[in-house]
């Protein structure tokens, strides 16, 4: 939060005589409007890439290590300065997105409502910078042992509210074999910046 929204605030009080604790009760409410309305300064989101699936399976050195039915396979890259509250608001949009066809053929269910399975792969790759040059740029992606933290914060939500999770090996070269069902893919952040 800059300093001009804190002499904003500051001025404020005195102009209309609020007690402190009243301006940092305003300064909560600010923050938490800038975290989901994407205009905290510093942009640091939580990226997923989601599609729907009929089965979906991880290789890993020839092996199979995950394997997953009708449901969704998320690849989630976690961005430096990315925080549980990030990995929560994901994990909550992710499993009630209304994607899944009802008895009309309309997207009317989520993955709660159908007991779906999901596959969660951790992959930093969604945090390149291709703006300048030819080579993806992976600044912005979390260093390895944080991102860890993050990752396994975030498949431990998951298997507090879907029955079946399965996930990838972090940090190895894995094979993603899948069936998209749609197909249906959508792209989350935890800014909502698309």
């Amino acid at each position: 939060m800059s300093c001009t929204i804190y002499s904003f605030l500051a001025c404020k009080a005195i102009e209309s005589h609020l007690l402190w604790q009243d301006v940092q009760k305003r300064l909560e409410a600010l923050i938490e409007y800038c975290y989901h309305a994407g205009a905290a300064e510093k942009c640091d989101d939580m990226r997923c890439v989601v599609q729907r699936v009929d089965r979906a399976r991880v290789i890993v050195g020839g092996e199979i290590i995950s394997i997953t039915g009708k449901g969704l396979l998320v690849f989630l890259g976690i961005e430096k300065g990315d925080t549980n509250r990030d990995a929560d608001f994901l994990l909550e949009k992710i499993v009630n997105l209304r994607i899944f066809e009802d008895s009309q053929g309309k997207m009317n269910l989520s993955l709660v409502k159908i007991s779906g399975e999901i596959l969660i792969i951790s992959q930093f790759t969604l945090l390149a910078d291709c703006g300048k040059g030819r080579r993806p740029s992976f600044m912005s992606a979390e260093e390895p042992e944080a991102a860890r933290k993050q990752y396994e914060y975030f498949v431990s939500l998951a298997r507090e509210k879907i029955e079946h999770v399965a996930t990838g090996e972090f940090q190895a070269m894995m094979k993603i074999e899948s069936v998209n069902d749609g197909p249906v893919t959508m792209l989350l952040d935890s800014r909502k910046t698309f």
